[in-house]
């Protein structure tokens, strides 16, 4: 039985890729394209996740997190954060409910 494909295997797939020429490889043409391309590439992927979720189409929303899930790691690349940084934080956060959480933060 093979193991299940999570988030670290993701961000080690797009570190390799990101060493690869831009000429063959999308996560490596998107890096070469600095951060701001990045973040705006993963600010439209989640307005398409947000639609197909409104949609309630569940083939849509799989695929369109799969692609908000990727462009996040490889923003989170191109910033030089990990997911273990990103998974230590809700750790962290996970000490306290989300509502204390936010009233800490001064959030409505």
């Amino acid at each position: 039985m093979t193991q299940p494909f999570t988030l670290a295997d993701l961000e080690r797939v797009i570190a390799e890729r990101s060493s690869a020429s831009p000429d063959d490889s999308w996560t490596a043409k998107l890096i070469a394209k600095g951060p701001a391309r990045v973040a705006k590439k993963l600010g439209e992927e989640a307005v398409e996740t947000v639609i197909a979720a409104l949609e309630n189409d569940r083939q849509a929303l799989i695929g369109e997190s799969a692609d908000l899930l990727y462009h996040l790691l490889v923003l989170l690349r191109a910033r030089g954060v990990l997911v273990q940084d990103v998974l230590d934080e809700l750790e962290r956060r996970r000490a306290q409910s989300g509502v204390s959480e936010k009233a800490a933060r001064g959030d409505a």
